[in-house]
């Protein structure tokens, strides 16, 4: 195996890393734990 080989490989399993995170951002399951998320700073105790 060369170390081009290698390269390309890592690219590919950055790219499916980098778009499984994606999907994962994007899900709908998710966007109501997300909002919550961004409403804690305004919260006051």
């Amino acid at each position: 195996m060369e170390i081009n080989d290698l390269r390309s490989i890592v690219t590919v399993l950055s790219l499916a890393c980098f778009l499984g995170i994606v999907v994962w951002a994007w899900s709908r399951k998710n966007k109501a734990d997300f909002d919550e998320a961004a409403r804690l700073p305004l919260h006051d105790d």
